[in-house]
């Protein structure tokens, strides 16, 4: 039909020809796929039943998958257990697709669409670019489990981090390796957000925070003596989760990466109390650095308070007090602060609370120091990972996300963003 109708228009529909093709070639492999896999050999002896028995042969059985060549049928072997009457198709396990209609190929391409977009996206991504009908929801369900199983493996390492039972890294030692942590919102549904307090007073949470940290590694400056992150070395960490769990979890990362072999430490974050925490608890002797960028906009939010109406005293009062801040100066801005007598009792709470926010910070705001020795100031990547790693795919207009769900598909960005999915595929197919 295709040609005809190009021999009455003078033009060939090169897109229908390419799908009608595609198709096609669909269709054959699915036939050759499933004949091949109706001829393969069975076990060389009855499985073991689960209770530990040994199971006879009782006939072959038709077996449907969806393949990445689109659906396959195809025969094997079924054995019964005489004792409990329990079947199994050792097949089945052979080929990873218990409990399954889809085969690992477009578990793996499910997995990777439900990562990156709404579910729903990913139906029409799959139906457009592999030509594999699937609803959104399995889509779901299989991305959130192959997120769980990654989550899994990564809990593993977590309690193994808890018994000191970490493995020797054999990676090269880095000049400079950083931890980076920050938290950010995502939408939950109600059930989750349960008799939480919300950031507005009196108001009940809409969001719970995910914790974000990442490692990346630093080993030259450029010729202005400006630090240069080395390309393709960020990692990632996050979670819904508590800050001491969180903890663990991002000592688990930093050693995995060569915390023990890197010859400088840094920490960097914002100035949340919970950051510096798990810094003096997990990473003891590493200099910490508040991000300069976050502790001008505190110097900026302040003076918006103090000079409400008048711009130009407003920039004066700014730009004084960054100058101390940018010089590591941290003591004469404090005396700035604590200098200000607001009439206003609110606004006097705030420049006390901004003085102690200084003062609590001071050493880890030497900007000077640490720029001298070539090391950021600012905790862009994380910052940026908070928008890549978490906003863009969970941070969409009208999701809403169970905290198990989210963890899921946490884990598996996590895993993909860190260049350790093809990893993680392969060793479960070995353990398959």
């Amino acid at each position: 039909m295709i040609f005809s109708g190009a021999h009455k228009s003078g033009q060939i529909d090169l897109e229908a020809v390419e799908t009608l093709v595609r198709g096609s070639m669909h269709r054959a492999g699915a036939a050759i796929l499933g004949r091949l896999l109706s001829a393969a050999p069975g076990p060389a002896s009855p499985p073991r039943c689960a209770c530990g028995h040994q199971s006879r042969h009782h006939d072959r059985r038709a077996r449907q998958l969806l393949t990445a060549v689109g659906p396959v049928e195809f025969q094997r072997d079924y054995y019964l257990c005489p004792r409990c009457h329990r079947g199994q198709s050792p097949r089945d396990r052979e080929l990873d697709v218990e409990g399954t209609q889809f085969s690992p190929g477009v578990r793996r391409m499910m997995a990777v669409v439900g990562s990156e977009a709404s579910f729903e996206q990913g139906r029409e991504q799959l139906e457009l670019l592999a030509g594999l009908k699937v609803a959104a929801k399995a889509i779901e369900r299989q991305a959130e489990a192959i997120g769980a199983g990654i989550e899994a493996g990564e809990q593993q390492e977590i309690t193994r981090a808890k018994q000191l039972d970490l493995s020797e890294v054999c990676a090269p030692a880095v000049a400079v390796l950083y931890i980076e942590m920050d938290g950010t919102g995502v939408p939950v549904t109600k059930e989750e957000r349960e008799g939480r307090a919300g950031k507005i007073e009196g108001q009940p949470a809409r969001t719970r925070e995910v914790k974000l940290g990442c490692v990346f590694t630093q080993t030259r400056t450029d010729k202005e003596g400006r630090p240069v992150r080395d390309e393709g070395s960020t990692s990632y960490v996050a979670a819904v989760e508590t800050a001491e769990q969180f903890g663990l979890r991002l000592y688990t990362e930093a050693w995995r990466r060569g915390w023990s072999r890197a010859r400088q430490k840094v920490v960097l974050g914002d100035g949340a109390a919970w950051i510096w925490n798990l810094a003096q608890q997990h990473f003891p002797g590493a200099i910490q650095i508040v991000d300069l960028y976050h502790a001008r906009q505190h110097v900026w939010e302040l003076a918006a308070k103090l000079f409400p109406l008048d711009e130009p005293a407003r920039k004066r009062w700014a730009a004084r007090c960054i100058d101390r801040l940018d010089g590591g100066k941290i003591e004469a801005l404090v005396k700035i602060l604590r200098s200000l007598r607001p009439d206003n009792d609110k606004l006097a709470a705030d420049v006390l609370t901004e003085a102690d926010y200084f003062e609590r910070n001071a050493e880890r705001m030497r900007y000077p120091t640490f720029r001298a020795q070539g090391l950021f100031v600012g905790s862009g990547v994380v910052e940026a990972g908070c928008r890549t790693v978490v906003g863009k795919r969970l941070k969409c207009s009208g999701m809403l996300w169970s905290v198990r769900g989210a963890n899921a598909i946490l884990a598996l960005r996590c895993c993909r963003l860190s260049g350790r999915f093809e990893d993680y595929w392969e060793s479960r197919s070995r353990a398959a």
